[in-house]
């Protein structure tokens, strides 16, 4: 087994989960999801029954889990879908240059902190834009969660992923903002959220 902030990939094993595949690893996905997506941007106060009903989606024909183990615990994973098969709000925002038959949505990457600095996201990126093209899209989209500077909650010590996603070639699209709400940890109901879509050609 891997030790945890190691810079290595010795122990870590990488596949790519599918339809039946993943849905026997959908609840070690939901938790993991809702274990990181607890801290800072996101604070989300996740729920096992909202992330049942979401993830089912990842199953259909199209969609992918990148998953990355470590022995038998799910350490990281991040998934993409046909914009088409996914949720309307973030199609809705796209401009007409990006027409939604044509975008791959590269979706959520979560990896437990001891894990980060491997090289696995772009791994996960390597992967998803190349299920992508396999399949015939021209563009690939993530959306990132806008907080505001002076938010209470943002760590002093965090440094914002712009860098890394435009080494990938990804820029923000212009106007592209798409409304999306949960609850936050510590809040008593959910508030919306803007999410900034980005973006590149295949």
């Amino acid at each position: 087994m891997a030790t945890r902030g190691t810079r290595s990939f010795e122990g870590l094993r990488i596949e790519t989960l599918r339809a039946a595949r993943l849905e026997s690893h959908l609840e070690a996905l939901a938790r993991l999801r809702i274990s990181v997506f607890r801290d800072w941007p996101y604070l989300y106060d996740g729920d096992m029954a909202y992330e049942a009903r979401y993830l089912r989606a990842y199953t259909k024909a199209g969609a992918l889990c990148v998953a990355v183990w470590d022995g038998q615990e799910m350490v990281g994973a991040s998934t993409g879908a046909p914009m088409a098969d996914h949720a309307e709000d973030f199609a809705a925002a796209l401009p007409p240059a990006w027409p939604v038959e044509q975008v791959f949505y590269c979706a959520e990457s979560v990896l437990l902190s001891g894990y980060r600095g491997l090289g696995i996201g772009h791994r996960f990126f390597d992967i998803r834009e190349a299920a992508a093209r396999e399949n015939g899209f021209a563009l690939s989209v993530f959306a990132s969660v806008v907080r505001p500077a002076e938010h209470p909650s943002r760590p002093a010590t965090y440094r914002p992923l712009d860098a890394f996603w435009a080494k990938r070639g990804y820029t923000k699209i212009s106007g592209a903002v798409a409304k999306f709400s949960w609850k936050d940890v510590g809040m008593a109901a959910e508030t919306e959220k803007a999410l900034q879509l980005w973006g590149r050609r295949l």
